[in-house]
């Protein structure tokens, strides 16, 4: 759907593991930043997003990480992510063989 593919994940505690898709869902549909940026976003699985190419990863995962500490996610603990770019690149996808198992 989006342009991007991003890997979400979070450290609470020294514990490192995907963003829930809940969290994701709630920071995802409200658009509490008034940053449009951010509207761009589509939730897509358990530490997974689909993102805008207007969306700058390091700026969501600061906002993402705040506004997850704010509402008390991390039981009272900062709530720090990174967010990871795993779009396919274009090469690779035009390198790829055939349907046939052939070359491009």
């Amino acid at each position: 759907m989006f342009a991007r593919k991003l890997r979400v994940e979070m450290t609470v505690g020294g514990e490192r593991r995907p963003v829930p898709l809940a969290w994701l869902d709630s920071f995802c549909m409200r658009n509490f930043t008034g940053a449009a940026e951010f509207d761009d976003t589509l939730p897509t699985g358990e530490g997974r997003i689909e993102a805008g190419l207007r969306v700058d990863p390091a700026r969501l995962a600061q906002s993402m990480g705040e506004w997850f500490t704010k509402r008390g996610k991390g039981s009272g603990q900062s709530v720090t992510l990174e967010i990871f770019d795993e779009t396919p690149s274009p090469a690779s996808a035009t390198n790829s063989p055939g349907v046939d198992g052939s070359a491009p």
